[in-house]
């Protein structure tokens, strides 16, 4: 069992909580994701790691109240328990001094940017971070990122803060930049993750420039050891499985219309079983 240390809910939609996991804490690197289940009868549910503590011995996770088990899961309190946690899964982020990195996040994603991010800055880089959500009221971690990084972009879909748009706009106006000054190079990396289509419109404005861009990719999962296929998708045309293979890939070789369609396979399901326990 695992305790619950602290809860806080971000916004009406997302919640972290501090969870006791001293195993995971020590093993835990950037990139990397746990699977939960709540309790004897609850779904396997990958999340991505926020943060960690290898001293105190405590992992973070942040979630979106999207689904069924997202919001048994928001009903949990501080000193109340998860019954499993299977990690650190997958492969860590690749973290290598590169020069300039550019970190894209969108919605919840911004929770996932973080240790990435800090990683990458900690690694010698010139870390830029841009940030999308809906609106104002959406937007978390602003402070914890901003120190974080070396510059900060904020887009919302309605104006409520920062730029009026989406976060391929920011991207367009640095490369814009770039291209008229004589002495700055273009980023060695950009780093993205978020809603797929998010994400495929920074694959497609960097594959221009030919800029190396990873994707971390959140796809269905469900036993997240490669023996089920759940999380597989298609990159550079050959079936890969994020679990094991991933969650990172080379975003101008993934299939993501095929990824947004698996993404929508139980929704029907999910609609229903939300409806039943409303």
């Amino acid at each position: 069992m695992f305790k619950i240390i602290k809860k806080e809910n971000l916004n009406n939609d997302i919640v972290r909580i501090t969870v006791e996991a001293a195993f995971i804490a020590q093993k835990a690197q950037a990139g990397q994701f746990v699977v939960i289940i709540i309790d004897e009868r609850g779904e396997r549910l990958p999340l991505t790691l926020a943060d960690w503590d290898k001293e105190v011995g405590t992992i973070t996770l942040i979630f979106q109240k999207a689904g069924f088990t997202t919001r048994r899961l928001a009903k949990l309190e501080a000193g109340q328990e998860i019954q499993h946690i299977l990690g650190p899964l997958g492969h860590p982020t690749e973290v290598k001094n590169l020069g300039q990195v550019y970190c894209v996040a969108g919605g919840v994603g911004a929770a996932e940017i973080y240790p990435v991010a800090r990683a990458f800055k900690q690694a010698g880089n010139r870390v830029i971070c841009i940030i999308g959500s809906r609106n104002k009221d959406l937007l978390i971690l602003e402070d914890i990122l901003r120190g974080s990084c070396d510059e900060f972009f904020i887009t919302t879909d309605d104006g409520s803060y920062g730029r009026q748009g989406l976060v391929t706009d920011v991207l367009k106006d640095l490369f814009t930049v770039i291209e008229k000054s004589a002495h700055t190079q273009y980023p060695g990396l950009v780093y993205c993750i978020g809603p797929v289509p998010m994400m495929r419109a920074v694959a497609d404005f960097t594959r221009g420039y030919s800029v190396k861009t990873i994707a971390s990719l959140n796809p269905i999962m469900v036993d997240a050891t490669g023996m089920c296929g759940a999380c597989r998708c298609h990159v550079a045309g050959k079936t890969a499985f994020a679990c094991v293979d991933g969650p990172d890939f080379d975003a101008h070789q993934v299939d993501f219309g095929e990824l947004s369609q698996r993404l929508k396979t139980f929704k029907q399901e999910e609609r229903r079983i939300s409806e039943e326990n409303a």
